[in-house]
């Protein structure tokens, strides 16, 4: 009786905080649909605890990196970010994740897609989801990639290998504008909100305008039924003003509540993020950019916090989070005073490497690749 399973080779990868399966573009199913099938198999999707699969039961932890060899001539490499739900069979490949996006160009170097230069190795990174472009710098000492390094970032444990995340062009990526609306700051369901398109569709809110300080851990703000659902309505109609339509069914845009932060030692603000229905245990990359990048622009709901008065060129922003902290460099453009680049730095970890057993069978893009994996296996 022939196998009714399909075996891919994986790699299990941290990415800044979170956690997923990182695969090349020809280990997977060509359509989307066979593919969105396959990885909520792989996750063990639908499921709270993700038992079936290699998910972890969170939000965090059941993410998806696809790398290929890049379709534009401008870049070394496409990145597909796919957020695969942990309770519902969906899989949503609109957003993208710049936590998951430190990992990508290592295991681009690591596969082979990459050549790694002695010292560093810049690679320019297409994110399929969004169109934007964004500049990985990874450590390659001797030409050989490394995870091991000294660079520490809130939220996980020990030290590791930097990578540097620049992000060129991001800013209205997802909407075709950095405020979709066309204004820095609205009200929505009688909330004063900023919606804005920098490396993530967000809605911006005071977390004061909900009765909160803006320091709540996330199993409080989870606990706070109250609360989810007073800001779902907000996201669902901020959806509709963004030009995304109906998100019910998306993560985008991301819930954030921001407050001043009690920091007397440069720019910062309190963040707490949502992934849209739970509170994020530290912070999104792509988050923190956009938020930082309007903390620096008057009008908006974030600049509301404490932010400063203009200012072109490099300004370092600190972004207060639930595990700690994160800190962005935003440049702004002289001439408009709107975000022209930001950039962080990340880490990631290659966790382990093998083969993957998914109930079903799958057409693969790379057929003759899995024929020789499945004889191996």
């Amino acid at each position: 009786m022939a196998s009714m399973e399909t075996v891919i080779p994986c790699v299990l990868m941290r990415g800044g905080t979170s956690r997923g399966p990182f695969f090349l573009g020809d280990w997977l199913p060509a359509d989307p649909v066979q593919r969105d099938q396959l990885l909520l198999s792989a996750m063990g999707s639908p499921h709270a605890l993700q038992v079936d699969g290699i998910g972890g039961g969170n939000t965090l932890t059941s993410k998806v990196a696809i790398v290929s060899r890049s379709t534009r001539p401008d870049c070394d490499i496409d990145y597909l970010f796919a957020q695969v739900s942990v309770d519902r069979a969906t899989v949503d490949t609109r957003p993208n994740c710049g936590n998951m996006l430190s990992g990508a160009a290592p295991f681009a170097i690591d596969e082979g897609l990459i050549p790694a230069r002695q010292g560093v190795t810049p690679v320019r990174v297409h994110n399929v989801n969004t169109g934007a472009i964004i500049e990985a710098v990874v450590q390659t000492p001797g030409g050989h990639l490394t995870y091991e390094g000294d660079a520490r970032i809130d939220g996980v444990p020990g030290t590791a290998a930097p990578v540097r995340l620049n992000f060129l062009d991001a800013w209205g990526a997802v909407t075709g504008k950095l405020f979709p609306s066309g204004l820095r700051q609205e009200t929505v369901d009688g909330v004063a909100v900023s919606l804005i398109d920098a490396a993530m569709p967000m809605v911006l809110m005071r977390a004061s305008d909900f009765g909160l300080r803006g320091d709540e851990t996330p199993a409080q703000l989870d606990a706070d039924t109250a609360l989810l659902e007073r800001m779902e309505p907000i996201r669902l109609e901020a959806g509709r003003r963004m030009g995304l339509g109906d998100v019910s069914q998306s993560v985008i845009p991301k819930p954030v509540l921001l407050a001043p932060s009690d920091s007397t030692g440069g720019l910062a603000l309190r963040s707490r993020y949502f992934t849209p229905r739970a509170c994020h245990r530290s912070h999104a990359a792509t988050g923190a950019v956009g938020v930082a990048s309007a903390f620096l622009m008057p009008g908006t709901v974030a600049h509301d916090c404490g932010g400063p008065a203009v200012q072109t060129g490099y300004r370092s922003v600190r972004i207060e989070h639930p595990s700690g902290a994160m800190d962005i460099d935003v440049e702004l453009d002289p001439a408009s005073g709107v975000v022209r680049a930001a950039g962080l730095v990340r880490t990631a970890r290659k966790i382990m490497k093998g083969l993957l057993y998914v109930p079903g069978h799958y057409v693969l893009a790379g057929a003759q690749r899995n024929q020789e994996v499945r004889a191996a296996a």
